[in-house]
């Protein structure tokens, strides 16, 4: 059976979205409110990864509250459809990209590197080594904000910037080293470091 949530900011706010339902947990209004106001407006005009998206409720938080790019990745059919189905209830224009299919399957096809990305998978399947894997496509300086049971897990080549505990749920947000590669950043990251407020 589907849920509904509620967009909590931005220009769908208020507008309720379908959830999976079974085998997925979206993230609650008070968490989700908390979130952003962690990332502040850093959501503002980023380029955005939603993994292990079910419905869609991060990043579609996101694209509500100003984000330029958000890409979807769901490996469930049913909840792939419910989060196109979102965006077609919202009218969300280019700029939302959903990929049904495994993160491990869409990872190597990336290029871009994303300024945040949001890690929300299923409790029972949570494992640090997602957090690496996710590492890879996340600019230097960017932001991982992971829902996970449990105490926060250091993650080489990651910095913990905020952690907090909502009920069993902690959200903690990582950054990326900058020195987190062996030649360093290259001019195109440098570039972005000194344009990214502009």
């Amino acid at each position: 059976m589907n849920h509904q949530v509620k967009i909590t900011g931005g220009k769908y706010r208020g507008q309720s979205i379908n959830t999976p339902g079974e085998g997925t947990h979206p993230m609650g209004e008070r968490e989700r409110l908390a979130l952003f106001n962690m990332l502040g407006d850093d959501v503002k005009g980023a380029y955005i990864l939603d993994a292990y998206a079910g419905g869609g409720t991060l990043g579609i938080e996101a694209l509500s509250r100003g984000a330029e790019h958000v890409i979807f990745i769901e490996k469930s059919p049913k909840a792939c459809k419910i989060l196109t189905e979102n965006g077609e209830k919202l009218k969300i224009p280019e700029g939302a990209f959903p990929f049904c299919g495994r993160v491990s399957d869409f990872l190597p096809t990336m290029t871009d590197r994303f300024d945040i990305i949001f890690m929300d998978p299923p409790y029972d399947k949570f494992e640090p080594s997602m957090i690496d894997e996710l590492r890879s496509v996340l600019m230097w300086g960017g932001k991982l904000v992971v829902s996970h049971p449990g105490d926060p897990v250091e993650i080489e080549g990651l910095t913990i910037l905020k952690t907090a505990k909502y009920a069993r749920a902690h959200l903690t947000i990582y950054i990326r080293n900058f020195d987190d590669r062996d030649d360093g950043p290259t001019d195109e990251d440098i570039y972005y470091m000194m344009h990214s407020d502009d």
